[in-house]
């Protein structure tokens, strides 16, 4: 095989339209996520991209939107417990999983109801 997929560039999570400053609160300013410019032609079609690390999320906006209730991104943070006080603070509920030994995790939903799984790994 002459190809190979090396990682992932970015993750989508799917929005209602007009989602944007819901977007901008909860990824830019709750989470610290920078917001990035789309590409002019891509403007037009509504959403927000966020850096990630060194990846993207993008904040797609769908018609008839659906949240994301199993299928979900698995974000890896620094003080994994410090993210977990700050959440219930803005009004967003987090949902404990003791599940994975190897790391301390939690679940959350985004504005639109997207779950979000946040982990730190055990040293």
């Amino acid at each position: 095989m002459e190809f190979a997929v090396t990682g992932i560039d970015h993750i989508q999570l799917a929005a209602p339209v007009g989602c944007e400053e819901e977007a901008r609160y909860f990824y830019g300013e709750i989470l610290g996520m920078q917001e990035l410019k789309k590409p002019e032609l891509l403007r037009k079609r509504g959403g927000v991209w966020f850096r990630c690390g060194d990846r993207q999320l993008h904040s797609g906006v769908e018609a008839d939107f659906r949240p994301a209730k199993k299928t979900h991104p698995a974000f890896r943070v620094k003080d994994v417990e410090r993210l977990k006080a700050h959440l219930p603070a803005t009004g967003f509920e987090v949902q404990d999983d003791d599940a994975l030994s190897e790391a301390k995790r939690f679940y959350v939903e985004d504005p639109f109801g997207n779950r979000l799984e946040f982990l730190e790994w055990r040293a």
